[in-house]
C-alpha cells in the first residue's frame, strides 16, 4: 500500500475519534503533558497540514534526509520542546469547541491526501526544520505522528488503541529498520505483535524485566518519536 493510502486510513480514524468527542473529553489531560486531548489533536493536525504549504513551495535540489534520520536528537531539544508544546496549546485554545477542532482536522488531513495525490512522483520537499526529504519519507512522518499520538490519545480517552494495520506495520518496520540488526527476530523472541512493539519502543507500554534485559543485552536504540 502506497503510504499517502496508509495516511488517509490512518486520518480517518482519527477524524472518527475527535467527531465523536464531548467537551469534557476534549479536555481530559494525556500522557503527553502539558498536553490535553484538544491540544495534542491540534499538534497532530498542525502536523498534518504541513504537507499543503510544502507542497506549495520549491522543491529542494536533493533529499539528504530520510524518515529516521527526521527523528534525529534536534527534534528534541528544550528550545524545540518547548516550541512545539506552547504552539499546540495555542493553536488549541484558537477553536471555539472541541467540534470545531474536530472538523478543522477532517478539512485539513483531506487537503493534504489530496495535495499528495497531485504531487508528482519522487517530489522533493523542505521541512520546517530544513529537511530536504522526498514527499514520502516525509509522509512515513506524518503516518508516525497520526499513529503514536493516536496512541496517546486512545489512552487520555479510555479507550482500545484504533491503530490500523498497515500503520503498525509501517512504524514497526521503520523502528526496527533504524535499530539495525540488533532488533532482528526481537519481536518474535519477546512474542510481540506489530501494536505491542510500536507501544513498547515508543514508550507507551512499559516493559517487563525480561523484556527490559533481552533489549539492553542485544544493545537495542529505538528511534525517539517523543
Amino acid at each position: 500500500m502506497r503510504v499517502v493510502e496508509v495516511f488517509r486510513g490512518e486520518a480517518v480514524r482519527l477524524a472518527e475519534v475527535l467527531v465523536g468527542l464531548t467537551e469534557p473529553e476534549f479536555a481530559r489531560p494525556t500522557r503527553c503533558p502539558p498536553w490535553n486531548v484538544r491540544e495534542l489533536a491540534a499538534h497532530v493536525s498542525t502536523g498534518a497540514g504541513r504537507l499543503v504549504g510544502m507542497l506549495a513551495e520549491p522543491a529542494p535540489p536533493r533529499a539528504e534526509v530520510d524518515a529516521a534520520a527526521y527523528f534525529g536528537p534536534a527534534k528534541f531539544t528544550p528550545e524545540t520542546d518547548t516550541a512545539r508544546v506552547d504552539m499546540a496549546r495555542q493553536e488549541g485554545a484558537g477553536f471555539g469547541s472541541g467540534r470545531e477542532l474536530a472538523e478543522d482536522f477532517a478539512q485539513t488531513w483531506r487537503a493534504a491526501y489530496a495535495a499528495s495525490l497531485a504531487a508528482p512522483p519522487g517530489r522533493l520537499v523542505r521541512t520546517r526544520h530544513g529537511d530536504p526529504m522526498t514527499l514520502e519519507e516525509f509522509l512515513v512522518t506524518r503516518v508516525v505522528e497520526l499513529g503514536v499520538h493516536g496512541l496517546d490519545l486512545a489512552a487520555a480517552l479510555d479507550r482500545e488503541p484504533w491503530l490500523t494495520g498497515p500503520t503498525g506495520e509501517l512504524i514497526a518496520g521503520l523502528l526496527t529498520r533504524a535499530a539495525g540488526p540488533a532488533a532482528v527476530g526481537l519481536a518474535e523472541q519477546l512474542r510481540w505483535d506489530r501494536l505491542t512493539l510500536v507501544a513498547k519502543a515508543t514508550g507507551r507500554q512499559p516493559l517487563t524485566d525480561p523484556e527490559r534485559a533481552e533489549i539492553d543485552r542485544r544493545g537495542v536504540r529505538w528511534l525517539a518519536f517523543g
